[in-house]
């Protein structure tokens, strides 16, 4: 490896999401009205699919494909539910929630504040992912989060 070449590309975290989209170019626009992400790159295939495309949201890489009937990994439709959920922080969760609400994601939790810290929500994109939105509001000691859990789930 050349002394120049970064063994993680630039803009690029330890740890990339890579979703598998049925219907890829709308799930870019979506995720630019939903997120404000920012398309990086796209590479179309022969039939005009999308073969992998690249956004970012806030400081992190997203990347995504069109399904492919050669990969292995599948979209959420093809499974019936999603085996991941992608965490996302920004700094206003109430209004990035109700502008993905609007942008067309089906809302599971409103934000609400949670014991670890976090006002937080949860939905749906179009495309079968799941989301959680939050912004961090409190720094909470591992300690302190037990005994917030305890008392919480004491009450139910």
């Amino acid at each position: 490896m050349s002394d120049k070449v970064r063994a993680i590309p630039e803009g690029f975290h330890t740890v990339s999401p890579y979703l598998m989209v049925r219907g890829a170019a709308e799930a870019i626009d979506f995720y630019q009205r939903a997120f404000g992400a920012q398309e990086r790159y796209r590479m179309a295939g022969p039939d005009g699919s999308v073969m992998h495309a690249e956004i970012q949201v806030g400081d992190s890489v997203i990347m995504l494909a069109d399904e492919n009937p050669q990969a292995t990994a599948r979209p959420p439709q093809a499974l019936g539910g999603t085996s991941v959920n992608i965490f996302l922080y920004v700094e206003k969760v109430d209004e990035v929630f109700e502008q993905a609400v609007e942008a067309g994601a089906k809302p599971q939790a409103p934000p609400e504040d949670q014991f670890w810290g976090d006002r937080y929500g949860k939905l749906t994109d179009p495309f079968g992912h799941e989301w959680s939105i939050a912004t961090h509001i409190a720094d909470v000691s591992p300690e302190e989060m037990q005994k917030r859990f305890e008392a919480l789930f004491a009450q139910a």
